[in-house]
């Protein structure tokens, strides 16, 4: 069926039309890179760190990052087991190992005792992901690293506009990721970011991000690596341009959104969402809320009434060890819980009053059938 209201849609305006026009009109020969590389500068400058890189998706940017580290066979990386299978793809496609661990309770994001525990000789890196805007343990996360002599990445793909102690998402790691996918607060309809202050890795991720040539050598069809082809187009950086000039006001919107939701539905028996972290902004990417206490098919069936009412419905991440390509981890069961207790809410920058109201409907009505365990229902 035809939905009549979609998890997310992108802001467009006359702003980045003209931009996109005039990349299209004129961003060619000496001009093919201006918008990259303008994007590039005002997106550092954003986030506070010295080297951006734009490319063709987050995992492109993840992928990047790892080669750049030179992690490989036999290496490996530890990630939570709560995330999306583009933040596992490029580790795997690196020939490394995979660890995946359990997750916060309340952060749903990694868990700093499953990660601790989980390290070995082999372990090369860690990736932080800010899980629909909830915000890792980075002062923790970032000492055990160091401790270790083991880096950390941040995986910032659904963080913009998130902070961590007065830090934007993604800037603290030793290289973090970004998305702008068409469903992401800022969107250049696909692609991504690589972010870093360290000098040295940003020359050797920028030269692998463009079939491996050196920005210094004239001779520009003599590579120093095999590397990738991961870059951004001039007329997509462009968008990026308009929506970076713009991104106050559309994290603005993000968190009344969230803030509408969590109002009205914040107070239902079992419900929780995505948490207020002490001395961090949740940029609020994906509104999601947790039902604790009705069941493990809760989400199931919160997803089929919003289905059924002409709601674009996006399910929780499911554990990536629940997938079949990799080995089951039983272990980690607050990962599986909140799969199965959690759904994402619509968040879109045009989105209604009204239609905010008749998503809240849903989740009240399926709530009040439902009931926790052990009750026949709540009024």
């Amino acid at each position: 069926m035809n939905m009549k209201i979609p998890y997310a849609l992108p802001s467009i305006t006359d702003l980045e039309i003209s931009y996109a026009t005039d990349a299209a009109a004129n961003g060619w020969g000496q001009s093919c890179y201006s918008y990259i590389e303008r994007f590039e500068k005002q997106f550092a400058e954003h986030l506070g760190v010295r080297h951006a890189i734009a490319t063709s998706s987050c995992t492109g940017a993840m992928h990047l990052g790892l080669a750049g580290l030179g992690i490989g066979n036999g290496d490996e990386v530890i990630l939570a087991d709560t995330n999306w299978i583009a933040t596992v793809a490029p580790i795997v496609h690196a020939g490394a190992i995979p660890i995946f661990v359990d997750v916060r309770a309340d952060t749903w994001c990694i868990s700093v005792e499953s990660l601790e525990a989980a390290i070995s000789p082999q372990t090369r890196a860690i990736v932080a992901t800010h899980l629909y805007g909830n915000l890792a343990d980075l002062d923790q996360i970032i000492e055990i690293g160091h401790r270790h002599g083991i880096h950390v990445i941040e995986d910032a793909a659904e963080a913009i506009g998130s902070s961590y102690h007065g830090s934007a998402a993604g800037s603290r790691g030793y290289f973090g990721t970004f998305s702008f996918h068409g469903t992401k607060t800022v969107t250049t309809g696909e692609g991504g970011m690589w972010v870093s202050n360290d000098s040295d890795l940003f020359e050797r991720v920028l030269a692998l991000s463009n079939h491996g040539r050196d920005k210094n050598e004239w001779r520009q069809f003599v590579p120093r690596y095999i590397g990738f082809k991961f870059k951004m187009s001039n007329i997509q950086a462009a968008l990026g341009c308009a929506q970076i000039e713009r991104i106050s006001e559309l994290v603005a919107r993000k968190k009344q959104i969230l803030e509408y939701y969590r109002d009205r539905l914040g107070d239902l028996p079992g419900a929780s969402m995505n948490p207020l972290q002490e001395g961090c902004s949740n940029g609020a990417w994906m509104p999601t809320i947790r039902l604790e206490g009705y069941g493990p098919n809760i989400a199931e069936i919160l997803g089929a009434s919003l289905t059924e009412a002409g709601i674009d419905a996006r399910p929780f991440f499911p554990p990536l060890s629940s997938l079949e390509m990799f080995e089951a981890r039983p272990e980690n069961v607050t990962a599986r819980q909140l799969a199965q207790e959690s759904i994402n809410l619509p968040s879109f920058h045009d989105m209604t009053e009204t239609q905010m109201d008749v998503i809240c409907e849903v989740v009240e009505g399926v709530a009040a059938t439902s009931g926790q365990e052990g009750e026949v229902g709540f009024s």
